[in-house]
């Protein structure tokens, strides 16, 4: 089986974390790189719409967002509408599905228990709901999950809400579901907890649900291989 390098990038604006998805995929697919590639990453205050749409689930103003200086951008990944900002812990899995031989409901089950074993190294009971993808806790979301396969490799991955801001969740319908409430590590704790720690968990429970091994490898080398400069 190919290697997986695990990638811990500093808080990284959304479209310039796309686009190194975009040239990892494409070294991939091109048989330039043959390591799986999670990455690991906050953004800055952000909406995301999936495949689709999601707009229509916006419950404020262009002129609004504007004021608050967040930004709605269309994606290619899966589901509707979502939110991203500092505080929640996003993984981007860069995985060959084939040559791992997963099926993509399996890949995305193992990315919702990854995020139920993370919750529960803090004693958080999160589960899954029959109904919808994600994770979930007492009723309220607590993890969302959006992928995109390209040529048997995925792309784009989960979301999960360790001391993510909650307010900007209100001025949506997330992930295009009506009366949900969205909920966070920090919500349910009463308090915050350290991020790197949090990051640390998720690496070890991917490797764990999906039996691989993670090498942390640092940008440069990503850099090197997919012949990409700064």
């Amino acid at each position: 089986m190919p290697a997986c390098w695990w990638i811990d990038l500093p808080e990284t604006d959304y479209k310039q974390a796309l686009d190194l998805q975009l040239a990892v995929v494409s070294a991939k697919t091109a048989g330039r790189l043959d390591a799986d590639v999670i990455l690991c990453v906050e953004h800055p205050r952000i909406f995301t719409l999936g495949r689709r749409g999601g707009r229509e689930n916006l419950c404020v103003t262009d002129h609004f967002l504007a004021e608050k200086g967040v930004s709605v951008v269309p994606t290619d990944r899966g589901g509707n509408i979502t939110y991203h900002g500092p505080g929640q812990l996003v993984a981007y899995p860069i995985i060959d599905l084939n040559r791992r031989r997963l099926k993509v409901v399996e890949f995305v089950s193992g990315l919702e228990q990854a995020m139920i074993l993370t919750a529960g190294h803090w004693g958080i009971d999160a589960r899954t709901d029959p109904a919808n993808r994600g994770v979930w806790l007492n009723g309220d979301k607590l993890g969302s999950i959006g992928i995109t396969v390209r040529r048997g490799v995925s792309f784009h991955g989960l979301a999960l809400n360790v001391n993510t801001d909650m307010e900007p969740f209100t001025w949506i319908n997330p992930c295009g579901l009506d009366q949900v409430r969205m909920t966070s590590f920090e919500r349910h704790l009463n308090g915050p907890v350290a991020m790197a720690e949090a990051r640390q968990e998720m690496a070890a429970h991917l490797a764990e649900v999906f039996g691989i091994a993670l090498t942390t490898v640092g940008l440069e080398q990503l850099y090197a291989e997919i012949e990409l400069g700064d």
